[in-house]
């Protein structure tokens, strides 16, 4: 969300009805496609070394509490009774956490809320789909993880003829905060300079909104990251379709106070470790989400 520019978000059950086919996980609706079955988890169990490495003040209580923002399926998503998290980044960390001897806690939160959380310590960490980059780096520690890019979706058969690099005079929706804000604000901002119609840029607090304004008509298109507008076309039952190739891939990274350089190495050697173990791989095939995957962790890379 923005923060100078941040990329990023399932509502409560109920909380948005669509029409037709549309079953966003978003809105709370179980998945029963990528993601569903047994939780995956550490083969190994918790790293006695690394579990040595978390601060006095996290294991004392023997959990680590994560502010996510629940909104952004497959990623982290709100399951069935609208209250637990889920999401292959939810299941990715809670093997993280295993390795570090600690379990977890997740946290709703609004996505702009989620970093200052941390940097005041409400939250011991966030894990919310969090791109890395040069702004978010001056004010919190990140570990990468995983790497994603912006991908653009219109209704099937694109009725509107939206190209991401001609949109100009179209309707586009985005979910406020995210780096995908500032992308389309400057792509505007193109469209004035060249003489040419501005971009109707409309916001929403959660991405199954602003899927769902796509799905409407509301708006030409949307863009959001690569594997939640997958997703969406998927489970939209072909609703949707996606639009020109996936570009600006960065890495996401979990959130640490800038002062938490040992525990954002211990999380970071945790990450490795379950890249090595196939722990890693595992999980992101099982939410058929691989394309992202990385082959090694970083602290602030």
């Amino acid at each position: 969300m923005i923060t100078g520019s941040l990329r990023r978000r399932v509502v409560a059950v109920g909380a948005l009805v669509l029409t037709g086919a549309l079953a966003l996980s978003a809105c709370g609706e179980k998945d029963e496609g990528p993601g569903a079955g047994d939780k995956i988890t550490p083969s190994g169990g918790t790293d006695a070394r690394l579990a040595g490495m978390v601060p006095a003040a996290v294991k004392s209580d023997g959990k680590i509490v994560i502010g996510t923002d629940a909104s952004y399926a497959p990623n982290e998503f709100l399951d069935a009774d609208g209250k637990t998290v889920t999401g292959w980044d939810k299941e990715l960390f809670d093997a993280v956490a295993t390795k570090l001897g600690l379990k977890t806690e997740w946290v709703s939160s609004k996505f702009d809320d989620i970093l200052p959380g941390v940097q005041s310590g409400k939250y011991e960490t966030g894990v919310s789909s969090f791109t890395i980059n040069p702004e978010r780096k001056k004010q919190v520690l990140m570990v990468s993880y995983f790497n994603a890019g912006t991908q653009w979706a219109t209704k099937k058969g694109n009725p509107g003829g939206v190209q991401p690099d001609n949109a100009c005079g179209k309707k586009v929706a985005v979910q406020t905060g995210t780096v995908q804000v500032e992308d389309i604000q400057k792509k505007s901002e193109a469209c004035k300079k060249a003489s040419k119609p501005a971009i109707t840029i409309d916001q929403y607090q959660g991405q199954d909104q602003a899927t769902a304004a796509i799905v409407s008509g509301k708006d030409d298109a949307g863009l959001a990251d690569s594997p939640i507008m997958a997703y969406a076309v998927k489970q939209t039952n072909g609703q949707l379709e996606l639009v020109g190739d996936i570009y600006d891939a960065a890495p996401y990274g979990y959130i640490l106070k800038k002062d938490q350089t040992q525990f954002a190495q211990a999380i970071q050697e945790a990450t490795k470790a379950l890249m090595q173990d196939g722990t890693y791989k595992k999980i992101l095939e099982k939410w058929n989400v691989q394309a992202g995957a990385l082959n090694d962790s970083a602290v602030n890379p």
